[in-house]
Parts: C-alpha cells; structure tokens; sequence
C-alpha cells in the first residue's frame, strides 16, 4: 500500500494527496507553472500530465471563474487527483475541477475518444518529464514514468496542446534549460511568440529551470525576459515576488498584460 500525504499549498487555501515517497511530489515547479495562467474571467485550462493535480488545483484555487481540466495517464496518480478533490478542503473547487485518465500523446480520433476534444481550450499547462536517458533511472516505477523524458517527448505534448487550443490561445510550460531547443522546435508553425524566462538559484549560479509561455498562431517573435533568482543573496528565503507567485499572490503574465496581484 503507497503511504501517501495531504500538502497544503497558497498558504492553506487547497489541498493536495500525494504518494509519501514514491511517484512524483509537486512543488515550487507546480506553482509556477500555475501562476503562469493569468488570464480573468471564465476560461477552460488543461493541465497536461497532471499528476496528483498540484498545478491545475492551484489555477482553479486562485481563478475561481475557471474550469479546469486534469489529464494524467498513470492510473495511481489519477486516484490520488480524485483522492484531491474529494478532500473537503477542497469543496470549494470540485464544481470546477474535472479529471481525464488519458495519455497526452494520443492522436487524432484516439486522443479525441479519450476526451482531449479539438480546440476546447483557452490555455494548456504543462510540466513534462524532464530527466534525459542518460540520467541515473530511479527504482521506483511511478517515478520513473512521471520524470522520465522519451525521445519526442516536446513534439508529442506541444502537439497534442496545439490541437486541443483554441486559436490564439496559450501554452505555458516549465522544463529544464538544456530543452529549450526541443521545445522550440516542436513549437514549430503551431506556435508563435514564445516567452522564455530563466530561474537562478541565487545571482552567478547557472539557471535550473525556464518558463514558456507562447500563443497558438502567432508570428510574433521569440522573447527571452528578465530572469529569476529564486532566493536572496546569501540566505535560503525565496525573493518575494517568487514567494507570491509560489503562494498564489500573484501572477506571471506574459509581457504586455500587467502581473496581477490576487
């Protein structure tokens, strides 16, 4: 039996179950994929290899006109999404949560009949397996399926984002910096003004991760923005705006909409 935990997130405001220690516990990458959604009003999110559903809950938690849908493979951390919403912490989301057991690599009538409709979506998240082949492979099988990159891996998420977006609408993803060819690659002519932010981990230190956002459709050109250092110079805190947007206070929006505090 997997001995799981119940994590607070944004300060108390949702809850999260997840596996104790094996399979893949969220975090700080969840969160800020999260705030990466900075649109208001209703709008239909997609988060895409879900997991236990840190990332989308934190969407549906901070922007309560939104609809949010989780999509995740393995069947184990599909029951520990369920597991999620049911916690009565989390009633306030459950009208505006859903869940799909689905492979994000499906094709065509395939990913159709699984429930990942064409062009249904005004943003897709996604926050892909990010270790190489050549990386020592965990023991743990859930693990290894949530963390382990296959060869095509950026092709066949971004592709199965740009299907089921509306026109114009976003894609905002979190990986590590050694991807940002693949990723650009498989943005391709699907999509187009693409955002790329590096986080740090403290000021001279190589970057760790990159944010993505881009638009189904653009021809605008790629952008590299103004970095992240995570923490302050010479202690463990997180820099506040990271901590806001690591707590739900605040938003990434893509440049040219003002960051929204929350």
């Amino acid at each position: 039996m997997t001995v799981e935990t119940v994590d607070a997130f944004h300060f108390g405001k949702f809850h999260v179950v997840q596996p104790a220690t094996g399979g893949h516990r969220s975090g700080m990458d969840a969160m800020l994929l999260a705030a990466m959604v900075a649109d208001e009003g209703s709008l239909k999110v997609a988060d895409l290899g879900a997991g236990a559903g840190a990332a989308g809950l934190a969407v549906a938690s901070r922007l309560l006109q939104a609809d949010v849908t989780l999509i995740e493979r393995s069947p184990e951390m599909v029951a520990f999404a369920y597991k999620s919403l049911a916690l009565s912490e989390n009633n306030h989301l459950a009208s505006h949560v859903r869940i799909i057991e689905a492979d994000v690599t499906l094709k065509g009538k395939a990913r159709v009949a699984a429930g990942l409709e064409d062009e249904v979506y005004d943003h897709v998240i996604m926050n892909p397996p990010f270790n190489a082949a050549a990386d020592r492979c965990t023991p743990d099988a859930l693990k290894a399926d949530a963390h382990a990159m296959t060869e095509g891996l950026f092709e066949s998420w971004i592709r199965t984002a740009g299907a089921i977006l509306k026109p114009g609408g976003e894609l905002s993803l979190i990986a590590r910096p050694e991807s940002i060819a693949d990723i650009i690659a498989a943005c391709g002519q699907r999509f187009g003004g693409l955002e790329v932010t590096l986080i740090h981990p403290r000021e001279g230190e190589p970057a760790i991760r990159l944010l993505v956002s881009a638009v189904k459709g653009s021809r605008a050109r790629l952008v590299f923005r103004a970095p992240f250092v995570m923490h302050d110079e010479g202690t463990h805190r997180f820099a506040r705006f990271v901590d806001d947007l690591n707590n739900g206070r605040a938003a990434y929006a893509r440049m040219g909409r003002k960051r929204r505090p929350v």
